[in-house]
């Protein structure tokens, strides 16, 4: 019982003894200016970055846009981790932990876990590639194994795509094999029209070469006039036509939508046929004969 008494008495002493108290407060007022120097120097160090690469992309060597926002996004990490790991040594240090003799145990921890870290190390190499080789860059439209969408983020563990539909695709970058980029080079997009066998070919042509040749005064986003290719195939009583189209990547889609709806109108006002699907009815078969 002297013992506890003791031990009791001596805590209760320290907690309090006024330079206990003036201890805790002055590293309590240390941390906290860590914590806010560390938020400064993120806010100044990602305003600084943004305006180099503002500057970098007003120079006469025109930088792809598409690889300066990968680099920046991964910058923004970088310097994220880097200063909050420096915070959290300055905060142990503070606190009066050892933090040479924590990160020496951390070293000889992480030697003993290495062999299960292999896929970690995989991702990161594959990551430093990833952005090394310029193979797809943030707001890229890629398809990587099942996952297709926007590149949002890149980083060097995990790069992470948004969905067509919203869904949101997060990949470790070791896990990445067939890669599919649709934004490096222009589309290209063939339309497909079916008119009948009786039309005159000679005036849809013609109609449609006219139509063409107005396009791109209108639509920017085309690289060229789009080409009349003419008849793809016939069946039947039905001929396809073919359009074929260029335009800047991945601007195809509205480009085809907007042709299918006008040479369809322009049909329909100089009364040319459109090959519509048709179904044949058989009646079944009379009454017997003899019948009443």
């Amino acid at each position: 019982m002297e013992f506890n008494e003791k031990v009791i008495q001596r805590y209760w002493d320290k907690l309090t003894s006024e330079s206990f108290w003036e201890k805790v407060i002055d590293t309590t007022i240390e941390i906290i200016l860590i914590l806010f120097v560390s938020w400064l120097v993120i806010r100044i160090g990602k305003k600084i970055i943004n305006k180099v690469f503002k500057i970098r992309m007003r120079t006469p060597l025109n930088p792809s846009e598409r690889r300066q926002k990968t680099i920046l996004k991964l910058l923004h990490s970088v310097l994220s981790y880097g200063v909050y790991f420096s915070a959290i040594i300055a905060i142990l240090a503070s606190l009066n932990i050892n933090v040479a003799g924590l990160l020496a145990g951390a070293g000889i921890v992480g030697l003993a876990v290495g062999f299960g870290a292999q896929s970690l190390a995989k991702d990161l190499i594959t990551g430093f590639f990833i952005i090394f080789e310029d193979q797809f860059g943030v707001g890229d439209y890629i398809k990587i194994n099942m996952a297709e969408g926007t590149v949002i983020e890149i980083g060097l563990r995990t790069t992470k795509i948004n969905g067509v539909t919203g869904e949101q695709y997060i990949i470790p970058n070791g896990a990445i094999g067939d890669v599919v980029n649709y934004s490096v080079n222009n589309s290209k997009i063939f339309v497909d029209l079916q008119m009948t066998t009786d039309a005159d070919f000679e005036k849809a042509e013609k109609i449609i070469n006219e139509y063409l040749s107005t396009l791109p005064e209108v639509h920017q986003e085309l690289v060229a006039a789009p080409v009349f290719l003419g008849v793809q195939n016939v069946t039947g009583a039905e001929v396809t036509i073919r359009i074929a189209a260029e335009t800047l990547p991945q601007q195809q889609y509205g480009v085809a939508r907007t042709i299918r709806r006008d040479v369809t109108k322009l049909f329909e006002e100089h009364g040319i046929p459109i090959a519509y699907p048709k179904m044949m009815l058989y009646g079944g078969l009379g009454k017997n004969e003899g019948g009443n």
